[in-house]
């Protein structure tokens, strides 16, 4: 019974640093695609566009660190 505690405990162990590998390369990802589009002009709308991203970016990384 102690050994299935156990392999319990580990496997939890490993799905908790799964889940924080996989949301630092969808982060890592994002902030790569951003870099790969070119900007084409500064305004208003570019500035909504880009927080837009940010929040899209922000509640992915939360989402992605939720257990499986």
């Amino acid at each position: 019974m102690e050994s299935n505690l156990l392999t319990d405990a580990g496997a939890n162990e490993v799905n908790q640093d799964f889940s924080e590998y996989v949301a630092n390369l969808q982060l890592h990802m994002t902030l790569q695609a951003r870099n790969l589009v070119p900007t084409l002009k500064q305004t208003l709308v570019d500035s909504r566009q880009q927080l837009l991203h940010q929040t899209q970016a922000h509640f992915e990384k939360l989402v992605s660190r939720q257990g499986l």
